[in-house]
């Protein structure tokens, strides 16, 4: 098995005692990026903001290449907000909402994308949580619980406890027939898997960069289907979200025609120049090369497991329904005790899903999987 993308992987040089598998959590930064964050530091102590116009082409880069990553139709569509659950509460109190409306969700999903609705209650908005029991058919279950009265429905790409993965073009071609907003958080997908929000039919797609796309916590991207843009209702206001931001003395103001009107204050800078950075990289390695190796990595995880028989795979590894994510438990031994043991050992994991979670990157060598399920099954 080799899930290794040369020649890219001297990008990651971690310290030799551990093993990084947690990528579904926090990732650890490029080279290149830590280049980047430096140069920018150096640059800023220096200059000051003397180099302000350029640090403006930097954000306009990484615009466009957020739009390349998840196939946006243009960089207007995409705004950098601060994370996936702002993201998320600009759709919940962008949209109106009448009494008697529902949401559809998995019941599975992270607190981020259920929370935004369930405040919503007030309003007369009835939340509809889909339980997925192993091996079944999600997305029927999804489509069941849809009615005349759906307003939306929301989903996780990849879900973040057990990694299950969603089929979203059939979702998304679903929810355009019965006239329902798709919503979709991007964030345990985006970065590790080929990413298509036209083919998916999405309405919104929020995900952070410090994940899968490698970049810092503080900045996520946020998609508006251009057609609907004008259907988010604004909550938030301020200068940089202006058609004409520079124009500070004008008294008349409108919103921007553009993603940019959801981003109502200054930009954070530094994590522009960082995921720029990182993202550059998923784009020269090519996404298909990147999901390739994940996959990869999560089938030799799966033979690993299969070899020891005191281990339990919690994931569903049909074709199609995983990506970067791999949960088990050990038979006999706590997943407290299994963890402590691995993260005492080196490999950094989590515990999620009723079990141990996996989340290895394109970079992870064989040597170093193998290292750590042989911990995790001692």
């Amino acid at each position: 098995m080799s899930a290794q993308v040369s020649p890219y992987d001297d990008e990651f040089q971690l310290d030799p005692s551990i093993i990084y598998l947690n990528h579904a959590a926090v990732s650890p930064w490029p080279k290149r990026t830590e280049r980047a964050v430096a140069v920018f530091a150096a640059e800023n102590g220096q200059f000051g903001a003397k180099n302000y116009p350029n640090w403006m082409k930097k954000e306009a880069e990484l615009k466009q290449l957020l739009a390349s990553l998840i196939n946006a139709l243009s960089p207007d569509e995409i705004s950098l907000v601060k994370n996936t659950s702002e993201g998320l509460s600009i759709v919940a109190q962008g949209l109106s909402w009448q009494p008697g409306d529902n949401i559809v969700i998995p019941a599975e999903e992270f607190p981020s994308n259920r929370i935004v609705w369930e405040a919503l209650a007030p309003q007369g908005v009835e939340i509809r949580k889909v339980h997925f029991p192993h091996h079944a058919n999600p997305e029927q279950l999804l489509i069941n619980a849809c009615d005349k009265r759906t307003r939306l429905l929301s989903v996780s790409a990849v879900q973040y406890a057990t990694g299950l993965r969603l089929n979203l073009p059939q979702l998304g071609e679903y929810c355009d027939a019965a006239d329902i907003y798709f919503c979709i958080d991007g964030i345990q997908a985006i970065g590790a898997m080929q990413f298509d929000v036209r083919a998916y039919q999405a309405d919104f797609v929020m995900a952070d960069g410090h994940k899968w796309m490698l970049g810092p916590e503080g900045l996520a991207l946020f998609y508006c289907r251009a057609e609907i843009r004008d259907q988010l209702t604004l909550r938030q206001h301020g200068w940089h979200m202006l058609a004409h931001p520079s124009d500070f003395m004008s008294e008349q103001w409108q919103a921007a025609d553009s993603g940019r009107r959801f981003e109502p204050g200054s930009p954070n800078m530094v994590a522009i120049h960082a995921l720029a950075a990182s993202v550059a990289l998923l784009l020269e390695i090519g996404m298909p090369r990147i999901e390739q190796a994940v996959l990869a990595q999560i089938d030799y995880c799966a033979e690993l497991m299969a070899a020891r028989s005191q281990l339990e795979c919690l994931s569903d590894l049909r074709p199609g329904r995983y990506a970067g994510i791999v949960t088990f438990r050990h038979r006999s031994q706590a997943n407290e005790d299994i963890f402590t043991r691995l993260m005492e050992n080196g490999v950094v994991c989590a515990l999620r899903g009723g079990g141990i979670r996996f989340s290895p990157h394109y970079y992870l060598r064989p040597a170093q999987l193998f290292a750590a399920m042989a911990i995790a099954a001692a």
